[in-house]
């Protein structure tokens, strides 16, 4: 599995999940326990993660459509 995505902020994880599930790809994410156990001072980012083989595609769509800010 690969790193598509790195944050803090669960609404942009969400958005990324939800545009990559409409695309048919499967993600994963992780750190999430550790980022609540330590109380959420984003000192742990969360990582949005897909396949290997998906992970180019999956680059792709969240560039093309992040929001400019990201």
């Amino acid at each position: 599995m690969k790193e598509v995505l790195r944050s803090n902020d669960p609404v942009l994880l969400s958005w990324a999940e939800a545009l990559l599930g409409g695309a048919g790809i499967a993600t994963v994410l992780l750190d999430a326990h550790t980022s609540a156990v330590e109380g959420s001072i984003s000192a742990i980012a969360r990582r949005l993660m897909v396949d290997d083989g998906d992970w180019p595609r999956a680059a792709r769509l969240i560039d093309d459509a992040a929001p400019a800010d990201r």
